[in-house]
This record gives structure tokens, sequence and C-alpha cells, in this order.
């Protein structure tokens, strides 16, 4: 609950006004700070700062489960409240799937998988649940024009043939899918603001966006260093918040960087095609996921997208129901394919590395 915005928690008059004056705005901005310091940005005696504390605290505080609380709760909503991705070994190392009101990220080089993976998870979401989906509708933030309807329902009639062949079944499954296009990051926070009030009205059970880092790369060329973190901070913490709240999986795609200082490159969509193999060697053991430790720390669930040993991968490189493991997969017409539903064991430092080797995938 870190992440609850302070305008949602219903404060006294005087002390919302006076803590959005501060451009304090979740409940991590008030309670991370020392008294004395919150005492200086809000220009409060200590007993207005108290009484700050103390009401954010009290609505910020998830109320207290036992253990066998969250058991029922998990049988309740049947698989512990999950979006399965049909992919049955990642599906068994994630506790069923996508987790519900938790953050997912999925990060990895251009070209490698990423919006195949968001594609699947939309169709299965809008899916009727005898089918084994939501039955929902689906929130798709699209900042990069990579969404593709007829590729989505080409996935479908590939996967789930005997569902398609139904009159008129795909067409409705692609009116359960709305997407958004924004071109700059004051569209996505005006599209942000509204998320709530469509959520409600209009039964959503997902929400994705692909991707945040293009959208964060475009607002950098413009902000100075000093003022890059908080157009960040703040959509990170109403992306978390709708997570919470409305107990729907969110799915955020992040892109890489070059983590070298000499090499020139920031993006993995930034490689000069030219440089040919050396690049490519270069780029292979130097990669990051954008966006920084902030957003790391924040992600519940980081499935990291890669390529070596001549295969691609899915790996779980953080997640609170599985040990890092990682899935060989390949791109068909029905979407992704894992190769074998056996997870290979990651240990040491490549949990956190981020592989892309050859042109295969840089390429493409």
């Amino acid at each position: 609950m870190a992440n609850m915005p302070i305008s949602e928690m219903r404060l006294p008059p005087h002390l919302a006004h006076l803590l959005a004056a501060r451009r304090l705005d979740t409940a991590k901005d008030v309670l991370s700070l020392p008294e004395v310091e919150l005492m200086s940005v809000l220009d409060a005696g200590l007993p207005t700062t108290r009484a700050a504390v103390a009401h954010v605290s009290e609505a910020a505080c998830p109320p207290c489960q036992t253990a066998l609380a969250l058991l029922e709760e998990r049988v309740r909503l049947g698989g512990g409240g999950r979006l399965a991705t049909t992919l049955c070994g990642l599906d068994e190392a994630l506790g069923g799937g996508i987790p519900m009101g938790k953050l997912t990220e999925v990060v990895g080089p251009s070209g490698i998988g990423k919006t195949q993976f968001c594609l699947k998870l939309a169709l299965l979401a809008a899916l009727p649940e005898y089918y084994g989906g939501l039955d929902g509708r689906v929130v798709y933030i699209d900042t990069e024009s990579k969404f593709s309807s007829r590729r989505m329902i080409e996935i479908g009639q590939k996967s789930f043939p005997q569902i398609f062949r139904q009159e008129g079944l795909a067409q409705k499954m692609a009116g359960r899918i709305l997407v958004m296009r924004p071109t700059s990051l004051a569209d996505f926070t005006k599209s942000l603001e509204q998320m709530k009030v469509t959520l409600l009205q209009h039964d959503v059970k997902l929400l994705i966006v692909d991707s945040m880092a293009a959208l964060m790369s475009l607002e950098n060329e413009k902000a100075t260093a000093g003022f890059r973190q908080h157009p960040l901070r703040w959509a990170l913490s109403f992306i978390k918040s709708i997570a919470e709240f409305s107990r729907i999986p969110v799915v955020v795609t992040n892109q890489v960087r070059s983590q070298s200082n000499d090499d020139g490159y920031h993006f993995s969509f930034e490689v000069d095609r030219k440089d040919g193999n050396n690049c490519a060697e270069r780029f292979d053991s130097h990669l990051i996921a954008a966006l920084g430790i902030q957003w790391a720390h924040a992600v519940t669930v980081r499935l990291v997208f890669e390529s070596h040993s001549g295969h691609r991968f899915i790996k779980v490189a953080k997640s609170p129901m599985s040990p890092a493991v990682a899935f060989p997969f390949v791109v068909e017409s029905s979407g992704i394919t894992l190769l074998s539903d056996e997870g290979i064991d990651v240990t040491g430092p490549e949990i956190t590395s981020i592989r892309c080797q050859g042109q295969n995938v840089l390429a493409r």
C-alpha cells in the first residue's frame, strides 16, 4: 500500500490540500521522510506533521490477515487469482499464471517476443470463462504502435480453432480490447487518471502498458537529469495503485539498454545494424533493464526475454512464488510456444543478466 495515492485516502481537507500543495502524492512520499524533514517540507508545526503521518498511516496500512485467511482466499479465487498464460511450465513456476493485483514486468530487447506475449494475454483475458479466459475487457496502452488486431486474431485462430470458428466470436473478442495510443507523457497521465472510471464501468480484467520505457525515453529527451525521476515515480505509483485496488493483473513491458559507457547506445533498438557481429558480441554482455532500480524494486514479477545458445528464453528472474528458472521458446503463428515445460535452473549473476546473442533478434 506504499503507493496508495493521497487523493484516495479521504483525509481531512486541510491535510489533503497541504500534502497536495507540497507534491506529496503517495503514502510512501509522506512516510519515508523523517519527522523533522517532513515538518520542513510541509512548513508546519509538530502537531500538524504528526497528524498527517497518523492519518496517512491509518489509510495506507493494509488490514491484518491470518495465514489461514490467505489460504482460503486463494482457494476461493481458484489458482490464487491469476491469469493463466497457457504456457504450462511458466504457469506452474508462477503459481498459476500472471498474478492479479500485482505489477508484472516483461523485459527484453526489441523483437524478442514481448508484444507477442502481451497479445496472447490480451486474448486470454477476453475469452469466455468456460474456455479458460477471464471473460472481461482489456485496456491495452500501446506507446509504440505495435498492437496488431490482425496478429491477435491469427493467434486466436491458431490457438483456439474450435472457438474462433464460431460466427462472430473473433469480432466479439477484438471488440473487448480497448487500445490507447498516448503520444506523450501528458497523454499517458491523462489516460491513467481516467483509468479507474474505465475499469469500473467496463469490467476490465487486464491492463497492459507496452511499453513504459519508450514513453519515458521521449520524456527524458525533454527533461534535465534532476527532473527525470518524478514523472516515472508518479506513473509507477498510479499503475501499482490500479493493480492493488482493482485486483486485476497489470503487465508492463520494458526495454533494455547498454550498461557500457563506450558503445554510445542506450536502447536495443538503437543498435546500428551496420556494425555486424562485433556489435552483437559487445551488446550481448552489457544489457540491463531500462527505467532503473526504483522500477525494478516496484515490480512483483519480472520476466526476462533473452536470447543465447541458439534459443530464445523466458526467464523468471523475480517472483515470490518461484526460484529463478528459464524456459526455451519459439514464436509461431499461434504465438509463443515453450520448447519444454521443464525449466532450467538459473543461478548467480545469470539471474539478473539479460543476454541477446547475435542479430537474429536485433535485426527483426
